[in-house]
C-alpha cells in the first residue's frame, strides 16, 4: 500500500512580487527632530550597508511637527526587508512604516 501524497509546501505569493536585488522605497514617518534622519540612516545601514543619505527624500508635514522620509534601499531578499521593517517599526522615534 502506498502512502498518500503530501501537498507541496505552500509558496508565499509575496515572494514573487519583488525581483531581487532591486531598489525598494520605504516610507518612514516620525516626529520632526534633529536626530530623526541620522537615526534612520543608522538603522537602515545595518540592513543595507551601502545605504547613504543621498537615497533619502524628506517631506515635512504642513505644520512642521512630523517628517516623512522615503528611504530607497537595495533589497537583496525578503528576509532583509522583513528585518528592516521590524527594526524601523519598533524604533521609538518612528510612528509609521509603509
Amino acid at each position: 500500500m502506498t502512502e498518500p501524497t503530501k501537498p507541496s509546501d505552500p509558496v508565499d505569493p509575496m515572494e514573487n512580487l519583488i525581483e531581487y536585488p532591486s531598489d525598494f522605497p520605504i516610507k518612514v514617518m516620525g516626529l520632526s527632530h534633529d536626530q530623526f534622519v541620522p537615526t534612520i540612516i543608522e538603522v537602515v545601514t545595518i540592513h543595507d550597508p551601502e545605504f547613504h543619505e543621498g537615497r533619502i527624500e524628506q517631506r515635512p508635514s504642513s505644520a512642521g511637527n512630523y517628517l516623512s522620509l522615503t528611504v530607497t534601499v537595495r533589497a537583496t531578499s525578503r528576509a532583509q526587508l522583513d528585518d528592516l521593517y521590524r527594526a524601523l517599526s519598533s524604533h521609538p522615534m518612528v510612528k509609521y512604516v509603509l
